[in-house]
């Protein structure tokens, strides 16, 4: 496993959580790093990313103003703060990690190569 997610678990709605995603085996550091989630019966869908020295940042329209992406190159580890949370963000949450280094946020949602194994979020309203 190169990306190890974790920090998920069972919150109330309008609460917060953190999720963190570190680099096992290989280094990341110059690589745009994401978050993408998946519900029950549904298409896994794109949540933020971050460029690789965090010069930008990119987010779903469902998250904008209550997520935050971050990443910490020294530890070599990206973040997901969530905050405001609702029912409808129960999925389970993967990061990723862009194909090659370099390539922008804006574009590492279609250039993914390496996943985490995935941590479950569940908010109970």
């Amino acid at each position: 496993v190169q990306l190890q997610a974790c920090g998920g678990g069972l919150v109330q709605a309008g609460g917060s959580v953190r999720l963190s995603c570190v680099a096992c085996g290989r280094t990341f550091s110059n690589y745009a790093k994401g978050w993408f989630r998946q519900a029950p019966g549904k298409e896994r869908e794109f949540v933020a990313a971050i460029g690789w020295r965090s010069q930008s940042t990119q987010y779903a329209d469902s998250v904008k103003g209550r997520f935050r992406i971050s990443r910490d190159n020294a530890k070599d580890t990206v973040y997901l703060q969530m905050n405001s949370l609702k029912s409808e963000d129960t999925a389970v949450y993967f990061c990723a990690a862009a194909r090659k280094a370099y390539i922008s946020a804006q574009n590492m949602r279609r250039f993914v190569g390496s996943w985490g194994q995935g941590t479950q979020v569940t908010v109970s309203s």
